[in-house]
């Protein structure tokens, strides 16, 4: 019924020249009522049949309007498709991409602001469209039914790459400041190849479309040597791409542990990343899996790596690459690695760099809405924590507890003196933290107390049997740090009970200097 009705509407309106607002409302009912009975493919077919785009073209005020409009109607009719879902969504991205290609392109950041045509608000809706099918993709195995859809987002890529970013001026420098969706979606197109597994140097130096999805006519050959042309220069002239198309590199260079092999991936990681602006890699990127795995390994260098310059040098790369990521992804990059790493000694890190992000935004002039207000207090509670409760190892973990409570003491300084509505949450926070902290500090005072008395009356009352009977006492299974403190000396056991007093002892001033910050505030 619904397909007899956009049809009946279709015939009169094909000898029609002037459409009036009712006749787009009514194609609009058409539309979302074929969607809704399943009637899909003959909408999609009036969509890319030749003799109706007079038609699909009035149904805005311009061809943008129309494409903006239909967009929605098209996604619905190709996510409903089953066994023919690959065809289809290869048919809707071409028509899509013959309407967009007809719209004139913005030569200045003055016009792509007032997008008087429509092709910025038109890319932004295409991308739109093509998430759903891109995350389909994403979740399947390359070798699996996914090959055709892959296929089609692939063309869509090369050309997108051709038509319209090899006319646009991506003159990403001079617009850091400013959203620019032409830069969008250029990024975009290049993390879809990504997602889509295409590998950026494959693309640009051998032939991607060979196959039986395809046969290259000379036109076509023309059309893919023009999308590699716009591969290479967002390559070679924006570093976030050529640091994009190196990850995968870097990551291979990871498959051994040679020292040769490490060094190169750590320099080419550093030249990877020093071209690339400050503050400015997406969150996006982070989906990518070298984007994910690269991280991964570095970290393991920093822990396991028995070769020390190497274990330096990976965390001097590690830290760059935190300074690259936008405020959003800094965000994400925290979360991931304070519930992945399980290392203190890493966690101490990522707890430095919040403080850093927190007083970098406070103190200039560039706001960052990650690191402010509700998404702050969102990272500290997964972040403030002491990750096995009153049974947490304090020494093991100290460099994370020590940073912690930095962080604590520093943000209630600066919302006490400087109020930005989080003060009660980060008290909340902050009690919650202190108060099982004093518990566990309560504890492993009382034990290595216990202790230290223990060894000190051994030493005096056994001095002569010490050495036979102390690999025997209940002291020997203390684990320090990784050093077990029944093959010390017995004066190396003594200055470690003692250091770890001490420790405790740091913490606990600190825990007191946060509770005094709250007390006085509320007096």
């Amino acid at each position: 019924m619904a397909a007899n009705q956009l049809e009946g509407v279709v015939q009169r309106w094909r000898t029609t020249e002037v459409f009036k607002p009712e006749d787009h409302k009514l194609f609009l009912n058409a539309g979302h009522t074929c969607v809704a009975q399943d009637d899909c493919t003959q909408l999609l077919d009036f969509i890319k049949e030749e003799a109706n785009q007079h038609i699909v073209r009035s149904m805005g005020d311009s061809i943008a309007d129309s494409i903006i409009v239909l967009i929605p109607l098209i996604q619905s009719v190709v996510l409903r498709m089953s066994e023919s879902k690959a065809r289809g969504l290869a048919l809707a991205l071409g028509s899509l991409q013959k309407q967009i290609s007809k719209l004139p392109v913005p030569y200045s950041h003055k016009q792509e602001q007032e997008d008087v045509y429509g092709l910025c608000r038109s890319c932004t809706a295409v991308l739109t469209f093509v998430q759903p099918f891109v995350q389909e993709v994403k979740n399947q195995d390359t070798n699996s039914v996914a090959t055709k859809p892959r296929a089609a987002l692939l063309k869509f890529c090369m050309a997108s790459l051709r038509e319209p970013l090899l006319h646009v001026q991506l003159d990403r420098e001079a617009n850091m400041t400013e959203i620019s969706p032409l830069w969008n979606f250029a990024t975009e197109i290049m993390a879809i190849l990504a997602v889509i597994q295409e590998s950026l140097p494959k693309i640009l130096f051998y032939n991607p479309l060979r196959g039986k999805e395809y046969t290259i006519s000379e036109k076509d050959a023309c059309h893919r040597n023009e999308s590699r042309a716009c591969i290479a220069y967002l390559l070679f002239v924006y570093p976030v791409f050529i640091l994009q198309c190196n990850m995968e590199y870097i990551n291979l260079l990871l498959s051994r542990k040679d020292e040769s092999w490490i060094l190169k991936r750590l320099d080419l990681h550093v030249k990877s990343l020093e071209r690339v602006t400050d503050c400015s890699l997406p969150v996006e990127l982070l989906d990518l899996k070298p984007f994910h795995e690269v991280p991964k390994n570095l970290i393991t260098i920093m822990i396991e790596c028995p070769i020390q310059h190497l274990r330096g040098k990976s965390l001097v790369v590690f830290q760059l690459f935190i300074e690259k990521l936008n405020g959003e992804a800094k965000h994400t990059f925290f979360r991931r690695i304070m519930k992945t790493s399980h290392h203190a000694g890493v966690e101490s890190i990522i707890i430095k760099n919040i403080k850093n992000q927190v007083e970098r935004y406070r103190k200039s002039a560039y706001e960052d809405s990650w690191f402010e207000e509700t998404p702050l207090i969102s990272l500290l509670r997964d972040t403030i924590i002491l990750p096995q409760g009153h049974e947490t190892d304090l020494l093991h973990g100290m460099d994370r507890v020590m940073e912690s409570l930095n962080l604590l003491r520093y943000l209630l300084i600066q919302e006490r003196n400087n109020s930005t509505g989080i003060w009660i949450d980060l008290c909340h926070i902050a009690d919650s933290y202190t108060k099982l902290l004093r518990l566990c500090l309560s504890m492993s005072k009382s034990y290595y107390r216990t202790e230290l008395k223990r060894l000190r009356e051994d030493k005096k009352i056994k001095a002569k049997e010490f050495k036979e009977a102390f690999g025997k006492r209940s002291v020997q299974s203390l684990t320090v740090k990784t050093e077990m403190l029944g093959n010390m000396p017995c004066e190396a056991q003594d200055k470690v009970l003692q250091c770890a007093l001490v420790t405790y002892g740091l913490m606990e001033s600190l825990v007191v200097r946060i509770e005094e910050i709250i007390e006085d505030s509320q007096n």
